[in-house]
């Protein structure tokens, strides 16, 4: 398979969005990366909705979750997506700022598959996004069901 996979970030604040999308770019992470900024747009995207009625089909490679967000938050989020079978077997990556072990708890009972605190540190925030990055869109190997089609991929066939 040629070219990195999709990744879906699920973020409401500007400054974050920017800020992964630019440590991901500076790793060559992710040829493609989709960005919505509430839980409500999220599902939608999976779901093919609205504005995303015509996006071509195929799951991310990873969404990479915020919490905390406006309209329908992220763990109603995980929620949806584990539950419904053309999604379940997205890996999904909670990115918040919550330390709280409530969430972190809810989270696991839901079916992340990972919990990560974004630093405070700019430094060690670009670090984590690339190690999450790495793993999830080229690392990972995951069933053919959670493959993105072809035309998602960049590079020559």
């Amino acid at each position: 398979m040629n070219g990195l996979k999709r990744i879906l970030l699920a973020e409401d604040d500007i400054a974050g969005v920017e800020l992964t999308l630019s440590a991901l770019k500076s790793f060559n992470l992710a040829n493609d990366v989709q960005v919505v900024n509430d839980g409500e747009e999220c599902l939608d995207y999976l779901f093919r909705r609205g504005q995303y009625s015509e996006f071509p089909e195929g799951n991310p490679a990873v969404l990479l979750l915020d919490l905390k967000m406006p309209k329908v938050d992220g763990l109603e989020v995980l929620k949806e997506i584990r539950k419904t079978a053309s999604l379940k077997l997205i890996p999904v990556v909670i990115m918040t700022s919550s330390k709280e072990e409530s969430d972190r708890v809810a989270s696991y009972e839901l079916g992340t598959n990972g919990y990560v605190v974004k630093p405070i540190d700019v430094g060690a925030f670009v670090n984590a996004i690339r190690e999450v990055g790495n793993f999830w869109a080229i690392v990972n190997d995951p069933p053919p069901g959670c493959l993105p089609n072809s035309h998602d991929l960049t590079g020559d066939s």
